[in-house]
C-alpha cells in the first residue's frame, strides 16, 4: 500500500477490525445487561434499568487508540494519555481487548464471559464508573474532569528522553484555561533530557450539546494558533486507518495532530444529541429497541468474535 511504509493491507484491515470491536464493546457497556453477543433479538429486558454514560466521543477514542497502538506496537516506552475520560466505555473495551484489565481483574476475561463482565458492570452499583477513574489500569485522575491532560503527558516525558506519549485532548476540552497554558510546555521542555509529546485534538465539533469555539474557526486559524504555540498542525480528516498511519510515519519534529470526525460517528445520533446516551427511550420505544439493534449489528461483532479477538489484540 503507497505511502504507509510498515504498515501493510492486512495491518490497516486489523486496524479497521480493532476500531469495529471497540466500538460495539462501547455501545454494548452503555445499554445492555443481557443478550451481549444480540443471539437473539433485542428484548427490553436486556436493556439496563437507568442508562448512564456518555457515547458521542467514543468513536473517535476508538480511531486514536487503534492507531497508535498499532503504529507503537511492541514500542514499551509508549504511552497513551486521554482527555475526555467521560467516554470511558471506549477506554475499557481498548485496556479489556489488550488484557490490561485482566491483569488487575480476573473476571476480565478475551472471551463471552468477559464481555458479559464488562458491560453488565459498567455504570453499575460495585462495578465500573461511567467514568475514568484510578480503578482503571494506567489512570490517575477522575475522567470527567477535564483540562490537564496534555501537562499530564508532558510531566510523563520530563526526564525520560525514550518515551513516546500520545495525548487526545477533546475540542471543548481545548478551550480550559489549564489545556490553553499547557500548550506553552512544549517551548519549556525541549531538548535531550525529556521524552516526545504527540498532541491530537480530537475536532469533533461540539463540547456536550454546543459547538466548540476551534469548530468554528477555518482551518487556517486553527492552523496559525498551533504554530504560534510552535508545533506544526497535522490534519486527519476521516477515521480511515490510512490517513492517521500516514500522517504517524510523516510526522515532523514537533507535530500536532487534529484529528477530524462527526461527535457520534457511527452511531445513529450524531452532532449534538449524541453526547450522552443517543436513544433515551430505548426500553418503551420499539422503535429505538429496533434502531439499537440495527446499530449493534453493523459492527460485524460476530464476525469478529468468530476469528477471535486475539486477533483484534495488542496485547
Amino acid at each position: 500500500m503507497s505511502g504507509l511504509g510498515n504498515s501493510s493491507i492486512e495491518a490497516i484491515e486489523k486496524i479497521k477490525a480493532r476500531i469495529r470491536a471497540c466500538d460495539y464493546l462501547s455501545v454494548a457497556q452503555l445499554f445492555l445487561k443481557d443478550n451481549f453477543l444480540l443471539t437473539r433479538p433485542l428484548k427490553t429486558t436486556d436493556i439496563k434499568p437507568r442508562l448512564l454514560g456518555h457515547w458521542g466521543t467514543c468513536h473517535g477514542i476508538n480511531v486514536a487508540y487503534a492507531n497508535l497502538k498499532a503504529f507503537y506496537a511492541g514500542d514499551p516506552n509508549f504511552s497513551f494519555v486521554l482527555g475526555p475520560g467521560h467516554g470511558f466505555p471506549a477506554l475499557q473495551a481498548n485496556i479489556f481487548l489488550d488484557k490490561k484489565l485482566l491483569e488487575v481483574d480476573s473476571q476480565a476475561t478475551l472471551d463471552e464471559a468477559g464481555i458479559a463482565y464488562i458491560c453488565r458492570h459498567f455504570s453499575w452499583p460495585d462495578g465500573f464508573p461511567s467514568h475514568a477513574s484510578p480503578f482503571t489500569p494506567g489512570t490517575i485522575t477522575e475522567g470527567g474532569e477535564l483540562g490537564y491532560a496534555l501537562a499530564n503527558a508532558y510531566g510523563v516525558a520530563l526526564g525520560h528522553p525514550e518515551k513516546t506519549i500520545a495525548v487526545l485532548i477533546g475540542d471543548g476540552e481545548l478551550e480550559t484555561a489549564t489545556a490553553l497554558a499547557s500548550l506553552n510546555l512544549r517551548s519549556l521542555l525541549t531538548g535531550s533530557r525529556n521524552g516526545k509529546v504527540l498532541p491530537i485534538l480530537h475536532l469533533n465539533g461540539y463540547k456536550i450539546s454546543a459547538p466548540s469555539i476551534y469548530a468554528r474557526k477555518s482551518e487556517r486559524e486553527l492552523n496559525e494558533l498551533i504554530r504560534g504555540f510552535g508545533y506544526e498542525p497535522v490534519l486527519i480528516d476521516g477515521d480511515e486507518p490510512e490517513n492517521f498511519q500516514i500522517a504517524l510515519e510523516n510526522a515532523d519534529k514537533n507535530p500536532f495532530f487534529i484529528l477530524k470526525t462527526e461527535k457520534g460517528a457511527t452511531g445513529p445520533n450524531r452532532y449534538q444529541m449524541s453526547h450522552q446516551i443517543p436513544l433515551k427511550k430505548v426500553k418503551e420505544d420499539k422503535g429505538e429497541l429496533q434502531t439499537l439493534e440495527d446499530w449493534l449489528v453493523s459492527y460485524q461483532f460476530d464476525q469478529i468474535m468468530k476469528n477471535g479477538l486475539e486477533e483484534v489484540s495488542y496485547e
